[in-house]
């Protein structure tokens, strides 16, 4: 016997989307509406002035931020130390360092109290110093939140920064410079 083919009608089968729209029509706005918009700030920095420079202007202080993994320290570019601001060692369940920012930004708003012309300021760190404390301290340096007329704003302090690399030496070492150099010592 032979078997009959069959010939199965072939409908075309309609999509039904309505279900599918409806979704989208309310999804698209409650996630639109509930989207964060993420914001990068931008710092404007400048490259520190070389030394002929300094020589050409004396008259003029540059400060200086120098970030230590012991401690914080303000000084002028003359050598003269105006403050330093001893670092927290981490505990044991701590990996990071905790510096004393509310003493730097009270530091800084006594310089800027003896000179209110002042805007520029040098920030030194070792290439080892984590981004976050980077951060932290131009914060600091930069503004300073103060009460004016019942509102909270910002006060500034040294907006223009410079960033450059902090010297070996004031890190604690106990090398002399010419055993850092690989020379001999007498």
């Amino acid at each position: 016997m032979m078997r009959r083919k069959h010939r199965r009608l072939q409908q075309e089968a309609e999509l039904d989307i309505t279900a599918f729209m409806n979704l989208m029509i309310v999804l698209v706005p409650v996630l639109l509406i509930n989207m964060v918009f993420a914001s990068n700030g931008v710092l404007d920095l400048n490259f520190p002035l070389g030394s002929s420079d300094n020589q050409a202007s004396d008259e003029k202080l540059q400060l200086q931020v120098m970030i230590y993994p012991q401690q914080l320290i303000v000084s002028d570019d003359r050598g003269g130390v105006i403050a330093s601001i001893a670092a927290d060692q981490p505990s044991a369940e701590e990996r990071q360092v905790s510096y004393d920012f509310d003493k730097l930004t009270q530091v800084m708003q006594q310089i800027k109290a003896r000179l209110p012309d002042k805007r520029d300021i040098v920030i030194m760190a070792r290439p080892q110093t984590d981004y976050q404390t980077l951060i932290s301290v131009m914060d600091r340096v930069r503004a300073y939140p103060a009460m004016v007329a019942g509102s909270l704003v910002q006060a500034e302090l040294f907006p223009d920064i410079s960033i450059a690399d902090a010297p070996e030496a004031a890190a604690g070492r106990a090398e002399t410079p010419s055993a850092a150099e690989g020379g001999a010592q007498p």
